[in-house]
């Protein structure tokens, strides 16, 4: 396991191709000027007869190293030595999000899926020790990250959401109610928090039925609505780029709505909370706040353990090119005439 402490410094890379740049740039002022002096090519070579062409290639390439390896080096890589085992106290949350392609709508910017996805990645990032996972579902559940603390993979899975992944269209919300009770292997656990966040359009079968059976089961479920009620199109993309609209049976452009009354219901019978997604800060606090005075369950979470920085090995690498860098002068060697790159040597008549 690695980490990376100061990510920012990646940024510094961006010298390389400033340094490239620059490279070019003389090279091309040296041979402007060198032909404002010397015409003849054959004259140059001898007037410059220890002149290297694939030294300055060679210094450039070992620079650009060496800035490549200070970079990382200001990163501060770290390595994880040790696994170990850790108590951790918290609630199990489980995400559903609707992938649906209503979700496509732009009524809320920058589209109701890129919305849901911004909303849990916001909750995560505000939880403590609490584990989360992850649920995609239009007119089937899937199963996209089981329960786990690694919040990194589960954002990661998150952000590879898209309306594209399920085939079967729809809004089967008992689908991943029923699914997401499988995600919870403890019986004895009270702290059981479903969030769906969806635009309540095409709830299938019957609403209180679904929450009663998620209240049976100790599941509270809060619903997140993405969307709005005055609706917007749903756009029919293909690589990025829309191409039309849906349009229904008769030829006409479907308008999808978010339908709140339909969320509430499920997260009032749940003993849960509908949340407007709108706003960012108010989903995140609500759900902070709902989750912080929620019992604790204890569990197991294996984590590593003693990080060792490795910044040195990076730093004494770029010292090591810059010494090679010291050392290569650009006019020839005895081994770069033995070499005779880039035709250097030409037999003379």
């Amino acid at each position: 396991m690695y980490l990376l402490e100061e990510k920012i410094w990646f940024w510094a890379l961006l010298a390389i191709p400033v340094v490239v740049l620059l490279y070019f740039a003389v090279t091309l002022w040296k041979r402007s000027a060198q032909k404002r002096f010397v015409t003849n090519r054959e004259l140059l070579g001898k007037l410059t007869p220890q002149r290297s062409v694939f030294k300055p290639v060679l210094k450039l390439i070992v620079l650009c190293l060496s800035l490549a390896c200070m970079a990382v080096a200001l990163v501060n890589p770290k390595i994880g030595t040790k696994l170990e085992t850790v108590k951790r106290e918290g609630v199990d949350v489980v995400f559903a999000v609707d992938v649906s392609k209503s979700m496509d709508a732009e009524d809320i910017a920058p589209s109701r899926i890129d919305k849901a996805k911004q909303l849990v990645t916001q909750i995560i990032n505000n939880l403590g020790s609490d584990r989360v996972g992850i649920i995609a579902y239009a007119g089937s559940a899937y199963p996209q990250l089981p329960i786990t603390t690694d919040y990194s993979s589960a954002k990661m899975f998150l952000n590879a959401m898209n309306t594209d992944m399920l085939s079967s269209q729809g809004t089967a919300i008992r689908d991943a109610i029923e699914l997401a009770k499988t995600y919870y292997n403890d019986e004895e656990q009270t702290n059981r928090v479903l969030v769906i966040i969806s635009d309540g359009e095409d709830h299938a079968g019957e609403v209180a039925s679904i929450a009663e059976s998620a209240t049976e089961q100790g599941i509270r479920i809060f619903t997140i609505g993405v969307g709005s009620e005055a609706g917007d199109r749903i756009p029919i993309k293909r690589n990025g780029v829309v191409q039309s609209y849906k349009k229904d049976q008769n030829g006409e452009t479907v308008i999808t709505k978010l339908d709140p009354a339909t969320l509430q219901e499920i997260a009032a019978e749940a003993d849960g909370e509908y949340i407007n997604g709108n706003s960012t800060q108010e989903v995140v606090d609500k759900m902070a706040s709902a989750l912080n005075q929620m019992d604790k369950k204890e569990f197991e979470a294996k984590q590593f353990a003693d990080f060792k920085d490795q910044f040195q090995w990076f730093v004494a690498a770029a010292l090591f090119l810059l010494i090679i860098d010291v050392f290569l002068l650009e006019r020839k060697t005895a081994w770069v005439r033995k070499l005779n790159l880039f035709n250097e040597n030409k037999s003379k008549s």
